[in-house]
């Protein structure tokens, strides 16, 4: 198992709450549009949670919509206040039970972009084109405005950026890529059908560690929290191996990530990224180079990586894989993934 440096959750301050307890606030987690769980003093000295959606934060108060309405929390006041999973959407094991608009929320925070807008429940996502899920409007629950005026809105954003309007559009594996009502939209107004993606999900405890997976002989393996020039050298961007500066920005954007990869006579010869989140782990940027691949290597770095999270003390992990790759989805099926739900890209006509 590789030795990394713990980087993102790194303790504020520690103070007694209810019961005596110690409990350690988590500032970085303190995110606009994360649920988040917030320990506060009342008037009478007793304490208090408020769970829900943080919709405001700042110097002097934290602001929390709750299931019974909004919920301000003087600084001062909180006792401890940290990031939570999504609630399941049905029975089972938290990877099976979340929804879908839940875990696509939790995978837009393991790859940040440089701006984001909301509308309503949608995310409009910029990066300077790197990558589509940075560069995508992410149409989860409700733009809170008609369809039409919401896809005038993206093409807005974009067209302001120099960017192909381009609108990431989930929807269950087993229902065409029409069955959405944003779909059905864009699709009317001539917006093309790309990249159809499918999200897989695990638990954890479900797939193998590093100590089940050896590696060929002469290989080692090494992780850091950021990229260095081996691991970027081989990562494929776009079919290059020249990552820009935004892209950088992306990859290190996560609350928590770590990037493994095999090494192999000084020579990188295989790579993956792995970020963290409450209860959460992804796996992303997993590459072999074509000499080294049908080795093992990246079932490997799979399980590097979900050492690394059940050290975090997550129980769920996700990847998302081409639906045409079908060596991949063999392998992370294999691996103990299964198929959670799909997701395809629309973009503009004139892109």
């Amino acid at each position: 198992m590789l030795a990394v440096g713990e980087c993102g959750e790194v303790p504020v301050g520690a103070v007694e709450g209810a019961g005596g307890l110690a409990h350690v606030l988590r500032e970085h987690e303190l995110v606009v549009g994360a649920r988040v769980v917030v320990r506060h003093r009342l008037p009478d000295g007793s304490a208090s949670d408020a769970l829900g959606e943080l919709a405001a934060a700042d110097g002097e108060e934290l602001v929390v919509t709750t299931r019974r309405g909004e919920v301000r929390v003087r600084r001062a006041d909180v006792l401890a206040a940290k990031a939570v999973p999504p609630p399941p959407r049905r029975r089972g094991a938290p990877h099976e039970a979340v929804g879908t608009d839940e875990l696509e929320a939790v995978m837009a925070e393991h790859w940040r972009p440089d701006e984001r807008v909301d509308l309503g429940g949608w995310r409009l996502r910029a990066a300077g084109g790197f990558t589509g899920r940075a560069n995508s409007a992410l149409a989860i629950g409700s733009p809170g405005v008609p369809l039409g005026e919401a896809v005038a809105a993206v093409e807005d954003f974009y067209t302001r950026r120099g960017l192909p309007p381009r609108v990431a559009v989930p929807h269950a594996a087993d229902a065409g890529p029409d069955a959405p009502a944003p779909a059905r939209e864009l699709a009317a107004r001539g917006w093309a059908a790309d990249t159809p993606t499918l999200v897989m999900t695990a638990a954890l405890s479900a797939l193998p560690g590093a100590a089940a997976v050896p590696l060929p002989a002469g290989c080692s393996v090494a992780g850091s929290p950021e990229p260095d020039a081996g691991w970027l050298g081989l990562y494929r961007y776009r079919g290059t191996t020249a990552v820009p500066p935004a892209g950088r920005r992306v990859l290190v954007s996560a609350d928590a990530q770590v990037f493994v990869r095999v090494v192999e006579g000084g020579t990188t010869v295989a790579v993956a990224r792995g970020s963290a989140s409450p209860g959460w782990v992804g796996v992303t940027a997993v590459e072999v180079a074509a000499s080294h691949r049908r080795r093992g290597l990246a079932r490997r770095l799979l399980a590097e990586i979900a050492d690394w999270g059940r050290a975090r003390g997550a129980v769920s992990a996700y990847l998302q894989v081409a639906e045409a790759n079908a060596g991949a989805r063999a392998l992370y099926g294999s691996a103990g993934f299964a198929v959670h739900h799909a997701y395809h890209y629309r973009v503009h006509p004139g892109a």
